[in-house]
């Protein structure tokens, strides 16, 4: 899956607190790991995640190996939008 790295954020951004709690439990992966996925660089505490960064306009074209956590991080943004 290919998005730009401004879209990726954003996403991240959205996410309530305690998001990267809750999709690190769900898919049994650390919430570092969750992290670098959204761009986090904390690779000594988490794993990376199939984040490729191409330079590019927009912050740039990111694409992922996996979308489950993309997937489950736009899960939870329309959850939080069908409650407000």
């Amino acid at each position: 899956m290919t998005l730009t790295f401004d879209e990726l954020r954003r996403i991240k951004h959205e996410l309530p607190s305690g998001s990267m709690q809750r999709i690190a439990n769900a898919l049994a992966v650390s919430e570092e790991t969750v992290r670098n996925y959204f761009g986090g660089t904390h690779y000594a505490q988490g794993e990376s995640a199939g984040f490729h960064l191409e330079p590019g306009p927009h912050g740039g074209i990111v694409v992922l190996d996996r979308t489950d956590i993309l997937d489950m991080a736009r899960s939870i943004l329309h959850e939080t939008r069908e409650t407000a």
